[in-house]
């Protein structure tokens, strides 16, 4: 499992640094894919050279489970790096996101979601027991509690859970909206325990649940979330500033359901 390490010091480091490292990722792939080409010019089709006998694989100790990318927190966080700091309140710790909790009572509304994340360390390829994730979106009109107009005074659609056994842990909450400039995502933090995160402390991982287009889609055609389905056909995943350099692949939840009854989004998040 990669060393815990804190959030840059930026915690929103914006387009062009990840235009930047988009680019750098993409000149490693032609490279490597360069040198391959080279090595497969030096063989030959010639089946008087070419050699018959079964090959061996060698156990390289590799595992199934790739790390989930590092990314930033954006610039609404709630975690006390950008302002607000939710998880030393009471309250925090709770599997329904939909209500804001203390002193707060707005209630978010839209399309049913379950959000079900399996941390597991990638080098072992064992799950976590006992780790923690912070989770916060959006609401179906695109604002974040805490920080957009009509909402700072509101904390739903944030909140954390313990990882259980199997290192699962589940949230209740709603479909979030497509806002300019991003395509419909998800943030969170992994924390080494539930004491570590309800007090702020060291993250391990700071990463975003990327939503399938087709299920976009059919949540923005319902009511609530107007201006989503304009949003979401200007934009794409291999265009957007954080899911671009591989277009999302070890970010892209695998979501069921429908939207009368609700979705279930499941991600594993290696560690």
């Amino acid at each position: 499992m990669t060393p815990p390490r804190n959030p840059p010091p930026n915690h929103d480091r914006g387009l062009e640094y990840d235009l930047a490292t988009l680019h750098r990722r993409r000149f490693l792939g032609l490279f490597t894919a360069a040198g391959l080409a080279a090595v497969a010019g030096c063989t030959t089709d010639d089946p008087a050279t070419t050699s018959s006998t079964p090959s061996t694989t060698a156990t390289t100790g590799a595992t199934d489970v790739d790390e989930i990318p590092q990314e930033t927190g954006g610039p609404y966080p709630g975690d006390g790096s950008n302002g607000p700091n939710v998880l030393t309140q009471s309250g925090i710790v709770r599997s329904d996101i939909t209500k804001s909790f203390g002193s707060a009572s707005g209630v978010a509304t839209g399309v049913p979601l379950s959000v079900q994340l399996t941390v597991v360390d990638a080098d072992q390829d064992q799950p976590i027991a006992g780790a923690a994730v912070y989770l916060w979106h959006c609401d179906a009109e695109g604002r974040y509690s805490l920080y957009s107009d009509g909402v700072t005074n509101e904390n739903y659609l944030r909140g954390v859970q313990p990882a259980d056994g199997s290192g699962k842990v589940t949230f209740t909450t709603i479909f979030p909206a497509a806002y300019p400039g991003r395509w419909p995502h998800i943030h969170f933090e992994v924390y080494s325990s539930l004491d570590e995160a309800t007090k702020a402390g060291q993250i391990t991982r700071t990463s975003q649940l990327a939503l399938p287009e087709d299920v976009c889609g059919t949540v923005y055609a319902t009511d609530g979330y107007d201006g989503s389905a304009q949003n979401l056909g200007q934009t794409s995943l291999e265009n957007d500033n954080v899911f671009g350099d591989d277009n999302g692949v070890r970010q892209l939840a695998t979501v069921t359901g429908d939207a009368g009854s609700g979705y279930v989004a499941t991600l594993t998040v290696g560690v």
